[in-house]
């Protein structure tokens, strides 16, 4: 994901005006820039601190309804700051109706409603996490290939009632189909049985930005493992509310949903 020899490069969508900081990246609603500060500089996102490694690189993500602009700001003792303004391209999003799930999938009871609380719950610690690796910096592949059954921003309708936007990709395959993992990072989560997403997988890349792995058949690691790009993780399944065997597909930057698509590029036959 980042250029060579630390250069600025050129962002794929978007634009930065007049910006002494490396970055690369998609600069769109749901993208990831990945930048590179001096050394020894403070970096700031949107007025928001960031983490920044040893040697400069920092992340800057683009959430489904990011604003058309966003200023990242770089400062240095003793030296003049940076500031930086990225055109943020705006995006379309899909919408689709999903008939015939079980009420209680739609429509959960009291118990089961408790229990999503608590899924949430571990979701979101993890997604708290704000660890120095940088293992995002070599760059994301597919976890599995198939067929896209579901995009990054899409809103459902389930059983006529609307939902949250769709946070992540789905990849249909058949049910055993292996799933690898598409960079480097440590296992944050696993969960056998969660009431949406049945058995649960969550990586963490560095600098808070974690990846999520849903509905598998098969887990096949386990928490505090590290796992290299390419390493089995599990395999596709239809756990927790899922209507045929797929994965779901999420990556987060803290709580800013991005979409994997971006990072991962054109799915290769």
């Amino acid at each position: 994901m980042l250029a060579a020899g630390g250069g600025l490069a050129v962002l794929a969508t978007g634009s930065a005006l007049a910006c002494d900081l490396a970055l690369q990246g998609q600069a769109v609603q749901g993208g990831l820039v990945v930048g590179r500060a001096p050394i020894g500089a403070s970096v700031e996102v949107a007025g928001n601190p960031v983490r920044v490694s040893s040697d400069g690189l920092f992340l800057a993500g683009f959430g489904r309804d990011a604003p058309q602009a966003v200023t990242i700001s770089a400062r240095r003792p003793g030296a003049a700051d940076i500031e930086c303004e990225i055109a943020v391209d705006p995006r379309t999003y899909k919408i689709s109706r999903i008939d015939g799930l079980p009420s209680r999938k739609v429509t959960p009871n009291p118990a089961d409603v408790a229990r999503i609380r608590a899924d949430n719950a571990a979701i979101g610690r993890v997604r708290k996490r704000d660890t120095p690796s940088a293992d995002f910096a070599g760059g994301f592949i597919w976890p599995l290939k198939g067929r896209i059954s579901g995009v990054f921003g899409s809103q459902r309708i389930l059983n006529g009632k609307p939902r949250r936007p769709h946070n992540g990709v789905d990849v249909a395959a058949p049910k055993g189909s292996m799933i690898v993992a598409p960079a480097p990072g440590v296992v944050a989560l696993v969960h056998a049985d969660m009431f949406l997403t049945g058995k649960t997988v969550m990586l963490d890349h560095g600098h808070g930005l974690t990846s999520v792995y849903i509905h598998m058949s098969e887990i096949a690691v386990k928490e505090n493992q590290r796992v290299e790009q390419g390493d089995a993780i599990g395999r596709v399944g239809m756990t927790g509310r899922a209507t045929g065997p797929h994965l779901h597909w999420g990556v987060s930057l803290f709580r800013t949903h991005l979409d994997p698509a971006l990072l991962a590029g054109p799915m290769k036959p």
